[in-house]
């Protein structure tokens, strides 16, 4: 079946895709690897909604322009790629620095961050025509330093009764499922 899409080939694109735009900065490629008519799901941080329907080649464009400004040493490494019919899932570590201002808005803080996330597309016609993302921004915001992490208040610690004394744990054991009401 020449000329048909495999799960390989759309394998090779998604990781294509990664190592070309956004860790060789070649955005030339987005004319080529993305559809014009590209469905956007994954809502940027503190954006309020996914774009939808985009021009995808300007969009992804913007995209690594946006978060190049952010992060210049940007790189991402694709861990684990996993595909089905037209659908390709990517598990990928992402690395930087925050060395411009967040969003344009929060100053820079010169820290570093290392968190994952899982990118899904479709392929259409040998094309990227549609995307969903599941990130850990939470961790990527606490590493750079714009978000804190909770701590218990002062004098406790965690898991403390509330009174300083550390509260008892127990080792987890399986319990029986329970029995039907007859």
């Amino acid at each position: 079946m020449d000329g048909v899409p495999t799960s390989e080939s759309n394998k090779a694109l998604v990781r294509r895709h990664f190592e070309e735009t956004f860790n060789q900065r070649h955005l030339a490629s987005c004319d080529v690897l993305f559809a014009r008519d590209f469905i956007e799901h994954a809502v940027a941080p503190f954006g309020a909604a996914a774009p939808g329907l985009v021009d995808g080649p300007a969009h992804m464009r913007q995209t690594v322009e946006w978060l190049i400004a952010q992060y210049p040493d940007l790189h991402l490494r694709i861990e684990q790629v996993v595909a089905e019919g037209d659908l390709v899932v990517a598990r990928v570590r992402s690395t930087g620095t925050n060395l411009g201002p967040l969003n344009g808005v929060i100053p820079a803080t010169g820290r570093r961050f290392d968190s994952y996330a899982c990118h899904w597309f479709r392929v259409v016609d040998g094309l990227l025509a549609e995307h969903w993302a599941v990130r850990d921004d939470l961790t990527s915001m606490v590493q750079i330093g714009v978000v804190t992490a909770p701590r218990p208040p002062d004098g406790e610690t965690s898991g403390s009764t509330g009174a300083g004394a550390p509260v008892a744990r127990r080792a987890w054991r399986p319990q029986a499922p329970p029995t039907p009401l007859a």
